[in-house]
């Protein structure tokens, strides 16, 4: 049987007998025996193996190089070195698959963007292993925190017809021929009408919610926007809560308390991978996520926040005025400069959010909240939605949008229509957050950005 290095290297004893397979991270050899660097991706930490000459499956040891393949047989014994509690006195090797001296992950620094351009063979590097074991982790603690306060998880459609944001930005699904020089209609396409990748499971989440109380989707989302800016990707992941009976305020207090909990939850669980961030990417890492746990959050109005940021005399690249929407650099200048914590926003201008958020009795505004991180900005973007026929066929209106596409959305407040709030998070901007990561590409296993689709 097959042992994983996290198992063995957190054994509580030694082994007569071990089997590990994995792939070579480094090896050195002497007349009479090889060090072996063995890592097999279940943890950050490497096992030093000690193959003497002469067991079987040392003849092939001239072809075990960094990246190669191999199998090892032998007793966990503990280890004499400093900074390692066990490692194995190998009795047998088996060479599985060779990495030739083109093998691009060798023992020197990468770049990210170098790394970016092998992202099959990425996740072999220690850093990356470490981000992506930690978006395993922070998916599964996800579930645990919905699941703890009875949400029922939904699968919404990723192919849909509705536009969630309004602008437009979507991803059309045909399969109408794009070389065809004559007009097709959107009517003789595949679902008999014009259909996208969806941005957001907010309205067929809101659907369920009217139903099931407290739902959450945790799903692909997807937006055409030609930007290339460190934050933005074509296919991202979004964490969804709805909530029926709830306004803005308990909207807030559940998505500050999800971002204690995912923050916590890495603090505790990251099982030593969160110890390369604080080395190599961020020495601040865990002074600001521990922070982030032992603080409350801040909340200010959309106007007291502009008004905070007009009086900081600061020069923004993007200029500040009421009726404007809050840029990354307003963002963090909140929640690094002035508040010096996470900050939720609340009630923003009517004018720069979608239709589907509640309008206030001012009429200027809407129930909109943005929870914005230290070094981020907006990491949650939600709402109370808007429960009144007659405002949202108006909200509706004013954005071009027809009662005939949304007919099934207007039902839920034509049959029982309540109070109801919800919100969405960007998974990966969360994972950026707890890792450290600068880059949205660095953190989701395949990216997808303005003319890169390459895998």
């Amino acid at each position: 049987m097959r042992t994983l290095i996290k198992h063995a290297l957190g054994s509580d004893s030694p082994m007569d007998s071990i089997t590990i397979k994995g792939w070579v991270r480094t090896r050195r050899d002497s007349k009479e025996f090889s060090f072996l660097e063995m890592n097999d991706g279940s943890c950050l930490a490497n096992i030093q193996c000690i193959a003497d000459a002469g067991i079987p499956g040392y003849e092939h040891i001239g072809k075990m190089s960094t990246g190669a393949a191999v199998g090892i047989t032998g007793k966990l014994i503990e280890s004499p070195g400093q900074g390692q509690k066990w490692e194995v006195q190998v009795t047998e090797l088996e060479l599985i698959g060779e990495a030739p001296s083109d093998y691009p992950l060798q023992k020197k620094g990468h770049t990210p963007e170098f790394l970016r351009s092998i992202s099959h063979l990425r996740p072999r590097a220690n850093l990356y292993g470490a981000v992506f074991r930690m978006r395993s982790r922070l998916a599964h603690a996800v579930h645990r925190f919905f699941e703890e306060r009875d949400f029922t998880l939904v699968h919404t459609p990723i192919i849909t017809a509705s536009d969630c944001e309004g602008a437009g930005e979507m991803f059309r699904v045909t399969t109408q021929d794009p070389t065809n020089t004559k007009a097709e209609k959107p009517e003789d396409d595949f679902f008999a009408k014009a259909t996208y990748l969806t941005v957001s499971g907010q309205l067929e989440g809101e659907a369920f919610a009217t139903a099931l109380s407290n739902i959450y989707t945790f799903g692909p989302t997807f937006r055409a926007e030609n930007s290339h800016t460190s934050r933005h990707a074509a296919e991202f992941w979004m964490v969804e809560p709805e909530m029926a009976f709830c306004d803005l305020e308990g909207d807030m207090d559940l998505a500050e308390e999800f971002v204690k909990y995912l923050v916590k939850d890495i603090l505790e669980n990251n099982e030593g991978d969160l110890d390369i961030f604080c080395k190599f990417v961020d020495k601040s890492l865990r002074e600001r996520l521990e922070f982030v746990v032992e603080r409350p959050f801040q909340r200010v109005s959309y106007t007291e926040a502009v008004e905070i940021l007009i009086q900081s005399g600061k020069k923004f690249e993007y200029p500040i005025e009421w009726g404007v929407n809050l840029q990354s650099e307003h963002e963090r200048f909140l929640t690094e400069e002035h508040f010096k914590s996470p900050t939720t926003v609340y009630n923003y201008p009517k004018s720069v959010k979608p239709f589907y958020m509640r309008t206030n009795d001012d009429g200027k505004t809407v129930t909109a909240m943005d929870l914005l991180v230290p070094g981020i900005g907006e990491i949650i973007g939600g709402a109370q939605r808007e429960e009144r026929m007659d405002v949202l066929k108006k909200n509706m209106e004013e954005h071009g949008l027809s009662d005939e596409d949304y007919w099934w959305y207007l039902d839920l407040r034509k049959y029982g229509t309540c109070p109801h709030a919800g919100f969405g998070m960007g998974f990966e901007r969360m994972l950026m957050f707890v890792t450290g990561m600068k880059n949205i590409r660095d953190v989701i296993p395949f990216s997808r950005t303005p003319g890169s689709c390459e895998f």
